[in-house]
C-alpha cells in the first residue's frame, strides 16, 4: 500500500478556506474555533474529496473535526436515502466507551443545522434503546468493536449501505486487543467505500493493517513508525519506593498550580486504593476503570470536567477516552506496561497546541521498562532530584538513544540531567 506523497497543504487562516458548506461553518464559528488546526489543513480535502486517507496525528490535534466535518458535507451533499431502510452510510469505529460518545457528541455538534442523525453504540449497559435509535434509522454510527459484532450477530445492525469507514485510534486497538474484531468488522462492510484510518502511532502492525483496507491512501499528519510524545509537554521523573507513591502523590498535590490532574495507575485495585487515600488528604479525586459502571463512570468524568473533582485516577482504559480541556498535569502513578501507552496517557494534557506537564514515578520494579521508554522518547526523562520521597537507590543510566537526537534539558533548580555515558546496571531486577 503505497500512500501517495502529499506536499505541505497551503497555510489556511479560517475554516470558510476549506470549501466547507454554511451550517458546517455556522456550527464550527458557534464552539468558537477559528484557525484549522494543521491535521485538519489536511485531511478536510482529501476527505471532500473522496480519498482514502492515512492520518497520523498525536491526542490533542482536532482529528476528530478532520473526518467528521467533511463527512457530514459529504453526506448533505449526497441527500437523502429515498429507498429501503435507513440503515447507516457511516461507521466509525473506536476502542473505548468514553471516545465513543465523545465523537458521538462532536458529530451532533457540528452537524446540528444538517438534518442527519447519529448514534453511538457501546457495550457495557442495555442494548434495548440503541437498537430503537438503529431501527429509527440514522445516518452515522459510532460504535465500539464488541457491541457492534454483538448487535451484527442478531442481525439488529446493518452495514451493507456504509460508503465511509472510520477507524479512529487504530493503535490503541492494537494494544487493547482489539484487531481481530476489526478485521470482523471490516469484513462485513462493502468493498467499495471510502476509508480512513487515524492512529497517534504508526507501528508496523498498524501499517500492515492500513495496508490491507486503504486504496491509494494520501498520508497526513506525519509518518512516524512510533510514536513521540509532543514536544510542549514537560517531562519529569521521580525515583521513589513503591510504598511512598501515595505519599509523594499527595505531597505534589500541595501545589495548587496542578489544577487539574489525571492519574495512571496500572490495575484497577490500585486506582481505587489511590483514591481512597487522596480523599482522606482532603483532595477531591473521582476514579474510573473497567469495572465501574456506566453511570459512575459518567459522573466522575463530569466532576472531572466541572472542577468538582480536581483529580481523576483512572486505568489505560481511560487514556483515549478522555478529552477533557485544561488538564494542567497527567502523573503516571505507575509506569506503563506498554511503552507506547505513555504517549497516549500524557496527550491527555498539552490539548490543542497548550503546554501541559507530565510527572511519571519509577519505583525499583519498574525501572526495568525505563530503557524502552527512554528509547521511545529519543531521549532521557529528566529527573527530579528534590523532593522528600526520593528513593535511596541510585538513579540508573538512561538507555542510549539515537545520536541525532539531543537529550531534553533540564528546567528549574529541582530537576537534574541523568548522564548519557553507559553504565553496567546493578539496580535490582523484580523476579529474578
Amino acid at each position: 500500500m503505497p500512500s501517495l506523497p502529499i506536499p505541505s497543504p497551503p497555510r489556511t487562516t479560517e475554516f470558510s478556506e476549506l470549501a466547507l458548506i454554511e451550517p458546517l461553518l455556522r456550527a464550527v464559528a458557534a464552539e468558537g474555533y477559528e484557525t484549522p488546526t494543521p491535521i485538519q489543513q489536511a485531511a478536510i480535502p482529501h476527505v471532500l474529496a473522496g480519498r482514502d486517507v492515512l492520518g497520523c496525528a498525536q491526542t490533542g490535534t482536532g482529528k476528530t473535526a478532520a473526518f467528521a466535518l467533511p463527512i457530514l458535507q459529504r453526506l448533505v451533499a449526497a441527500g437523502p436515502v429515498t429507498r429501503g431502510p435507513r440503515h447507516s452510510r457511516v461507521l466509525v469505529l473506536t476502542p473505548t466507551r468514553e471516545l465513543a460518545t465523545q465523537i458521538g457528541d462532536s458529530f451532533a455538534t457540528y452537524g446540528r443545522h444538517t438534518p442527519l442523525r447519529h448514534t453511538v453504540v457501546f457495550g457495557g449497559i442495555g442494548q434495548n434503546p440503541q437498537v430503537r435509535a438503529l431501527r429509527a434509522g440514522v445516518d452515522i454510527l459510532v460504535a465500539t468493536p464488541g457491541r457492534l459484532l454483538d448487535l451484527l450477530g442478531q442481525g439488529l445492525a446493518h452495514l451493507e449501505q456504509v460508503e465511509v469507514f472510520v477507524l479512529d485510534e487504530a493503535d490503541r486497538m492494537l494494544d487493547m486487543g482489539f484487531i481481530h474484531d476489526v478485521r470482523r468488522v471490516i469484513d462485513r462492510l462493502p468493498t467499495r467505500r471510502q476509508t480512513l484510518l487515524f492512529s497517534a502511532t504508526m507501528p508496523a502492525e498498524i501499517r500492515s493493517l492500513a495496508g490491507s483496507i486503504l486504496v491509494r491512501p494520501v498520508q497526513v499528519g506525519g509518518a512516524a513508525p512510533v510514536s513521540a510524545a509532543a514536544d510542549n509537554i514537560d517531562q519529569s521523573l521521580y525515583f521513589v519506593e513503591k510504598a511512598d507513591k501515595r505519599a509523594l502523590l499527595a505531597h505534589l498535590l500541595g501545589d495548587r498550580s496542578i489544577t487539574r490532574a489525571l492519574v495512571f495507575t496500572r490495575t484497577k485495585h490500585a486506582a481505587n486504593r489511590v483514591t481512597e487515600h487522596l480523599r482522606r488528604a482532603g483532595v477531591g479525586a473521582g476514579v474510573i476503570h473497567g469495572n465501574k459502571s456506566q453511570g459512575a463512570r459518567e459522573r466522575a468524568l463530569a466532576d472531572f470536567k466541572a472542577g468538582r473533582a480536581r483529580v481523576l485516577v483512572a486505568t489505560d482504559i481511560a487514556a483515549r477516552g478522555i478529552d477533557i480541556e485544561d488538564i494542567s498535569h497527567v502523573i503516571n502513578f505507575d509506569l506503563p506496561n506498554i511503552a507506547e501507552s505513555y504517549v497516549h496517557r500524557i496527550g491527555r494534557t498539552a490539548r490543542a497546541g497548550a503546554a501541559g506537564i507530565a510527572l511519571s514515578f519509577c519505583d525499583t520494579a519498574e525501572r526495568e521498562s525505563l530503557p524502552d521508554l527512554e528509547r521511545l522518547l529519543h531521549a532521557p526523562l529528566r529527573v527530579v532530584l528534590d523532593h522528600p520521597f526520593r528513593s535511596p537507590l541510585r538513579p540508573p543510566a538512561p538507555a542510549p538513544v539515537p545520536s541525532a537526537a539531543a537529550p531534553s534539558r533540564p528546567r528549574g533548580p529541582a530537576v537534574a540531567a541523568r548522564p548519557t555515558h553507559r553504565r553496567r546496571r546493578w539496580w535490582p531486577r523484580s523476579g529474578r
